[in-house]
């Protein structure tokens, strides 16, 4: 199991599935996109372009919509006058291709010799360049990420637990060489169609030619420090329920299922701070009625600014340095939430302000999770421990608004725009 996870990671940056040659170039119009047409070649080069990449999405069927977008994205970069340069399009080419550790020269060779033109990849870099220039100039100037988003997301991330074991289902189609390609159909259809534990076990059953197949598939528990850092990444990306895309092995097709995982909290997530407010009145009725109409501590700061200042107490303080009888009172409260509590002679009216992890108390940021070099110029794994910088999560949130923007933005000039198959 183990050299299958180490072969699955090998192969993800490039399939090097041997495909049969093309029978024909057909290069009649298959779809019109407003002045533009995308041809039946491009369409099967593009199928192909993908698969050799390993996409978790293939078929003709997505390679003709992909096409259609870029055709929507060239359109959007002309609008503004955008034009992709000579040496633009050739730096985008060399930054993709160095992705899977190629020049460009090796890169279109590897693509070359998987039946994939080289003038298929010149178009798809082409439009991804153009379209990051209409983002850079049309939607990143609106988009913003507040200290609110960031505050929130670190807190997310601290409160979530780290997983440190997973239990895997495997599903491992045979693909000897001429059949390749039938397995990864058999695979997607697989992917598209098994959509709970039990469609993955019974497909486990019927097509994969592993040992655990009788058992469905399942895995026992395993240790996530285990496993082949790029895989790794592609499982962790998996919650309860959800697969793999198709990932090439030589000589087959795997799928992963997701059953289950354990985890463990960060050293140190479970401690908070507290920032609370403290309002001394001298009768409990009066107490009562401030704690019933203050809606915030700024509300309840002001009911109280007639009072003397040893009657208002405001305090941010870790659980375990807050009095016993207010940090009761507290563990029960959400952000401006307010109780009574009464001394007898007097009562005093609790709010809490704010609860904030104690990992970020204080902190620009937790210490970057960053790999290091050690004696032996190996790279060592970051600490799985360490919090990311605020800097770091602004520029994750900003990317994520940004590709929410770019796709809504794509989809308004597919609305407007004429498109008609042949």
């Amino acid at each position: 199991m183990r050299q299958l996870l180490l072969s699955a990671a090998l192969c993800a940056a490039f399939s090097g599935i041997a495909f049969a040659p093309l029978k024909a170039q057909d290069f009649s119009p298959v779809v019109y996109v407003n002045n533009s047409v995308v041809t039946r070649y491009e369409i099967q080069q593009r199928a192909r372009f993908m698969a050799v990449l390993n996409a978790p999405e293939q078929g003709e069927a997505m390679a003709e919509k992909l096409l259609i977008e870029d055709r929507l994205r060239l359109e959007a970069a002309r609008q503004i006058g955008v034009e992709v340069s000579d040496v633009g399009l050739e730096e985008g080419l060399a930054e993709f291709a160095g992705r899977a550790g190629m020049s460009t020269g090796q890169f279109i060779q590897a693509l070359e010799g998987s039946g994939v033109d080289r003038q298929a990849y010149r178009d798809f870099v082409k439009a991804g360049v153009a379209w990051r220039e209409v983002v850079r100039q049309r939607i990143a100037p609106a988009v913003s990420v507040s200290d609110a988003e960031v505050d929130q997301a670190m807190k997310r991330i601290i409160e979530t637990p780290i997983v440190t074991s997973v239990l895997l289902s495997e599903l491992i189609i045979p693909a000897p060489q001429g059949q390749e390609r039938a397995a990864m159909e058999r695979a997607e259809n697989i992917a598209a169609t098994a959509r709970s534990e039990g469609a993955f076990a019974e497909a486990a059953r019927r097509y994969s030619a592993t040992p655990t197949a009788g058992r469905g598939g399942r895995l026992d528990w395993m240790t996530v420090e285990n496993m082949p850092p790029s895989l790794r990444g592609i499982v962790l990306g998996l919650k309860p329920g959800q697969m793999t895309p198709p990932l090439t092995v030589p000589g087959a097709v795997v799928l992963f299922y997701m059953r289950d995982t354990r985890g463990q909290m960060r050293p140190g997530a479970s401690e908070q701070m507290l920032d609370y407010l403290a309002v001394t009145y001298a009768t409990l009725p009066e107490a009562q009625s401030v704690a019933a109409q203050a809606r915030s501590c700024g509300d309840l700061y002001t009911f109280a600014k007639d009072l003397p200042d040893a009657q208002v107490r405001q305090q941010t303080a870790s659980q375990g340095a807050i009095p016993g009888d207010i940090g009761v009172l507290l563990a029960s409260l959400d952000e401006n939430e307010a109780t009574v509590f009464n001394r007898g002679n007097a009562a005093e009216v609790v709010m809490l302000c704010d609860r904030t992890p104690a990992l970020l108390t204080g902190l620009d940021g937790g210490p970057v999770p960053t790999a290091t070099t050690d004696s032996d110029g190996a790279t060592a794994e970051a600490d799985a421990n360490a919090l990311p910088e605020r800097a770091a999560v602004r520029d994750q949130i900003f990317n994520r608004k940004i590709g929410q923007a770019a796709d809504a933005f794509l989809a308004e000039q597919r609305a407007d725009a004429v498109i008609r198959r042949r």
